[in-house]
């Protein structure tokens, strides 16, 4: 079956590793759409632009780009769709290649599939990261009655699935949706499948950097980023939003 990524990306200095790493992208893909925040410079826009069978969106709100990744897949027309966080997909198809493509034919294969972290992966990063996601896993996996982690940045779906989606659901939680999506599609009667890689661990790190950081410079970053009060009551936000996103949805009114 043929599969869309539909991907968001706020560029930090990862523009040439895509650029290198795109033929493996077009190879994994049928269709690639890539969501950019308002703020992308133009000479980022420019190198995306050029590339090959990609189809670029420009949102007026951040907080809108995830939603219009998965409305822009729909007119593929193909019947999966991927979506990744780009930084994160850069690193999984530069450092595990082959485990990427085993999750892009699982994608193919799911209504919905939440791809997860393996303990290792999950513990390459932040512990303002980890311990976090820890309450946010724990509420979504709870509603749906499955243990998962709903926060890796990727997941995969059905075109039915997606346009349940988009007839349910408007844009503006940015990062909610990890919460918002699942519990929906899980009240649809969707199947929800869970799938854990190693590939998703910490892409922070790889910011601004040729390639893929090794696990020192992973090791060192984790432990500066953590000395922030501000990173850590950054995190409490996003696990409340997802948290919050999911209670919300358990209530909403199905069309």
């Amino acid at each position: 079956m043929l599969v869309t990524l539909a991907a968001t990306f706020n560029p930090r200095g990862e523009i040439g590793r895509l650029e290198r790493l795109y033929p493996q992208l077009r190879m994994a893909y049928s269709g690639i759409i890539i969501s950019l925040p308002p703020w992308t410079t133009n000479e980022d826009l420019a190198v995306m632009n050029a590339l090959p069978d990609a189809r670029i969106v420009v949102n007026g709100e951040w907080s809108h780009g995830r939603y219009s990744a998965l409305k822009a897949a729909l007119d593929t027309g193909n019947n999966a769709i991927h979506y990744a966080d780009m930084d994160r997909l850069l690193r999984w198809v530069e450092t595990r290649p082959d485990e990427c493509l085993e999750a892009v034919s699982a994608v193919a294969a799911s209504d919905y599939l939440v791809i997860g972290r393996k303990t290792a992966a999950y513990q390459t990063h932040p512990q303002a990261l980890f311990q976090t996601e820890q309450i946010s896993n724990a509420v979504v996996s709870y509603l749906v009655g499955q243990p998962m982690d709903v926060s890796a940045g990727s997941k995969g779906f059905s075109r039915r699935a997606v346009e349940f989606l988009m007839a349910n659901t408007a844009p503006g939680r940015a990062l909610g949706v990890d919460g918002e999506w699942t519990v929906l599609l899980h009240r649809a009667g969707f199947r929800v499948d869970y799938l854990e890689v190693d590939g998703l661990d910490w892409e922070s790190a790889d910011r601004y950097q040729a390639q893929a950081a090794d696990g020192n410079r992973q090791r060192q970053l984790a432990a500066e980023y953590d000395t922030s009060a501000e990173n850590w009551a950054a995190r409490v936000q996003v696990a409340q939003e997802i948290t919050q996103a999911a209670l919300d949805a358990m209530q909403r009114t199905l069309v």
